[in-house]
């Protein structure tokens, strides 16, 4: 299903007494922060419905990557020496990448470490969740990545829409300080990097990227859209899952 607007008004119909809702800002977004290996030429989605297209490949296309990457906090280390040389240490911050799916079967889900609902990549829903970095400061990624989705891009065709969001669990509340950003990597493709142009502090989800099947090749969407809850965001994009509140263990 494909979707032309932000639905704002039609999701605060649906949950009138919850929350206060986003309004989308003019501000550009970070200019990114890749690592070296991408050699500066990658393409770059900074406002909300900027779109990108990617034809379909001959022969179907082969791993997509989806990493989620942000800059962790600088404190000030305790003590009088720290204070006297301002010397500052990193303090993690856990932030969740999460993708719901609908496939052109009509299975709709999930993919989120909250849960443990991690999927399988070479059977449905074709996509995988790597795992979930609660520090923001995986020293093993060398694309400066934190948490990364993999698409089975030969089961591209199987698959109708994808919604990427990322989710502050904990180590800030503020967007802003982290400066978050999804890169997309579709082989063949230039690396393309969607931004956050606003920041919510009050609302701890983002609903940042879509992929779309059209024609089996690939349009992404920058969405940057905020939302007080997992069921908001599900209810603004129509997917109609299930969702329940907890923690992680």
């Amino acid at each position: 299903m494909s979707r032309d607007s932000l639905s704002s008004d039609s999701l605060a119909d649906a949950t009138r007494s919850r929350a206060k809702f986003s309004s989308h800002g003019t501000s550009k977004g970070a200019a990114g922060y890749l690592s070296d290996t991408d050699d500066n030429s990658c393409g770059f989605l900074g406002t909300t419905g900027q779109t990108d297209i990617f034809d379909r490949q001959e022969g179907g296309y082969q791993k997509i990557r989806i990493g989620a990457a942000w800059q962790n906090l600088q404190v000030q280390k305790a003590g009088f020496i720290g204070k006297l040389f301002k010397k500052a240490r990193k303090q993690g911050v856990d932030l969740d990448l999460g993708c719901l799916y609908e496939l052109h079967n009509g299975k709709r889900g999930a993919l989120q470490a909250f849960g443990d609902m991690y999927g399988t990549y070479k059977t449905e829903p074709f996509i995988n969740l790597s795992g979930d970095d609660r520090t923001g400061d995986d020293d093993d990624d060398d694309d400066g990545e934190d948490e990364i989705i993999l698409i089975n891009g030969q089961k591209w065709p199987e698959i109708k829409r994808l919604l990427f969001y990322l989710y502050i669990y904990d180590g800030t509340t503020s967007w802003a300080e982290i400066q978050p950003q999804l890169q997309i990597r579709i082989p063949n493709e230039k690396p393309m990097v969607v931004t956050l142009h606003t920041y919510r502090s009050e609302m701890s989800l983002c609903a940042v990227a879509g992929l779309e099947n059209i024609r089996n090749g690939i349009k992404l969407t920058n969405y940057t859209e905020y939302f007080p809850g997992h069921a908001e965001m599900d209810r603004a994009f129509g997917f109609g899952l299930e969702w329940d509140d907890g923690e992680k263990s």
